[in-house]
């Protein structure tokens, strides 16, 4: 695990329940926000689930991942919803849930 991926993991830790955050924050709080994609190749290996909450982790549109690296948008759905997060369209209102470090 690079240094990279461990910053990563500890501040997707820091996002709490019944929020989310996007690549780009993470990305903005580790210092260069071009680094989106980084962040989410780092969240795809993410080797801690139900440690590191990656699924609190969407796009810049409020959008959930595809390829979320734990059975896919359906399943990051649920967890959101299950911490009341309101997911409408596989979208989460980023006005209403965004965290930002």
């Amino acid at each position: 695990m690079t240094d990279f991926e461990r910053r990563v993991y500890e501040l997707v830790k820091q996002v709490p329940e019944g929020m989310v955050t996007t690549y780009g924050d993470i990305a903005r709080a580790l210092g260069n926000r071009r680094m989106c994609r980084a962040v989410g190749n780092a969240l795809h290996k993410n080797p801690y689930e139900g440690i590191v909450p990656c699924h609190r982790v969407v796009n810049s549109e409020g959008r959930l991942a595809d390829a979320f690296a734990f059975g896919g948008s359906h399943i990051q759905k649920e967890r959101l919803e299950s911490e009341n997060v309101e997911v409408v369209d596989l979208r989460v209102n980023l006005e209403v849930y965004r965290y930002i470090f």
